[in-house]
């Protein structure tokens, strides 16, 4: 199947825009690498996953840590093993193809069938990395000096680069993606991933449960708002907890589900005591 060809429409389990749909058909299209951007919790990540899932293929995952380097996702030199196995007599020392690991980005050009590839959360690597990894992402190919090989693409993967926005990434990388930026899904948006994930959950506590949901998450000064995974958490413990729609107009019972930092807990305490604030967004503990 030619790129051209594939189409992305979702999946069952994950709840897509029109214009994130688009935007990975264009890229997929394009041959570009897709990078997203959005707030934590909107389902960057699960994307990758799901265009895998949607078009059977296989999902290569690179996690990028602070410590990552570009070549890291090529190829790996194992010196150590081959000094190890040169010092105990082992055969094949002067092999060093066989010292040669592929990274997640070598895994996935070696890949006989195209495959899906998850460039996830590349601002944590230092500046340098996006900029070291252009040539292999535009030419599809790279070259390693101990085995004076070259390895090339043998499908070309589509290309999925998550962002947190900790850091700008250089004007050079950012040309050769299609971007998007996911907003966070709106009430409407939210019930239909409610509906895919949580059967049979009554509609008034859902309905309760959103208004605080989206009020907690306006209110000034909160630095980690709650995500849409910690309002499916939430719903859930609301049920087994046994909690009544009417007890969410008076008091958000299990906050720290939807919360998770203590600066948080005492803003919202410092609101809740506000002249003019809603007391309804008094934290409870049952």
């Amino acid at each position: 199947m030619a790129d051209s060809e594939l189409r992305f429409e979702g999946t069952d389990d994950y709840i897509a825009a029109d214009d994130l749909k688009n935007s990975v058909n264009i890229a997929t299209a394009l041959g570009r690498p897709l990078l997203l951007k959005g707030e934590p919790g909107t389902g960057k990540t699960m994307l990758a996953k799901s265009i895998a899932d949607a078009l059977n293929f296989e999902l290569i995952v690179w996690s990028i840590k602070s410590t990552t380097k570009a070549k890291d996702g090529l190829y790996i030199y194992d010196t150590v093993q081959r000094l190890y196995d040169s010092q105990f007599g082992e055969a094949g020392v002067d092999d060093v193809g066989k010292y040669i690991h592929l990274g997640k980005l070598g895994e996935a050009f070696r890949s006989e069938a195209q495959t899906v590839l998850l460039i996830d959360e590349i601002d944590k690597a230092d500046l340098e990395f996006p900029n070291d990894l252009l040539w292999e992402l535009d030419m599809m190919d790279f070259y390693i000096p101990e085995t004076k090989e070259t390895v090339s693409a043998r499908q070309r993967p589509i290309v999925i680069i998550t962002s947190n926005a900790e850091k700008e990434l250089p004007d050079a990388f950012l040309r050769r993606c299609i971007f998007h930026y996911i907003e966070f899904p709106d009430e409407s948006m939210m019930r239909k991933i409610i509906a895919v994930h949580l059967k049979d959950i009554e509609e008034r506590l859902v309905e309760r449960a959103m208004k605080r949901f989206y009020q907690l998450r306006q209110v000034s000064g909160i630095m980690k708002k709650p995500s849409t995974s910690e309002l499916l958490d939430w719903l859930q413990a609301l049920v087994r907890g046994g909690v009544r729609p009417d007890r969410l107009t008076r008091e958000i019972p299990y906050l720290g589900v939807l919360l998770k930092k203590n600066e948080d807990m005492l803003r919202l305490r410092q609101v809740v005591q506000g002249d003019k604030q809603d007391m309804s967004l008094n934290p409870a503990v049952p």
